[in-house]
């Protein structure tokens, strides 16, 4: 796992969910970075949406990704089989693709309703020629406040200081 996520591995997992035309958002460390905050982070948080058409566009894109549960002590992860069915089961899920970490969080800290609502304050940010979906930094700072954990914590002066300067 790289030390820190490039945006070529970023592009390269959004560009696989784009193309099997997966409605999804960044969200967390990433959305951070992509709004020019200088943030570092290891994954790629996304909020897809739960609708079951999406699901089954999720399922066939995490299959052609490699996607395997991120389990500690097993930096290569476990083998899943990304059905439809199980995705509905969960609210996040932690996995390992051949591109990167990839975290799949249906209901994020501070936004229950996941991805109806992010999706409506999201703005497209180009990355490496690629127009990726990514979260207003307004509702990266409202679920990390959320989130409440020390990392989430430590992140949000300087996220805030930000927004301020916009």
């Amino acid at each position: 796992m790289p030390r820190e996520l490039s945006d070529d591995h970023v592009v390269a997992i959004c560009e696989v969910l784009i193309d099997h035309g997966v409605e999804f958002v960044i969200i967390g460390g990433v959305a951070a970075r992509l709004h020019d905050t200088g943030h570092a982070t290891v994954d790629i948080d996304i909020c897809p949406s739960s609708r079951e058409a999406n699901l089954s566009k999720l399922a066939a894109a995490l299959r052609e990704l490699g996607a395997r549960l991120r389990v500690e002590g097993d930096p290569g992860g476990v083998p899943f089989d990304p059905h439809p069915d199980a995705l509905r089961q969960v609210t996040m899920m932690t996995l390992i693709t051949d591109h990167g970490p990839l975290d799949l969080c249906f209901a994020p800290a501070g936004f229950p309703e996941g991805y109806d609502i992010l999706s409506e304050h999201a703005s497209s940010i180009v990355v490496n020629a690629v127009e990726l979906p990514v979260a207003s930094l307004d509702d990266v700072v409202t679920s990390k406040r959320a989130v409440g954990r020390p990392k989430d914590i430590v992140a949000l002066p300087p996220l805030e200081a930000h927004l301020r300067r916009e």
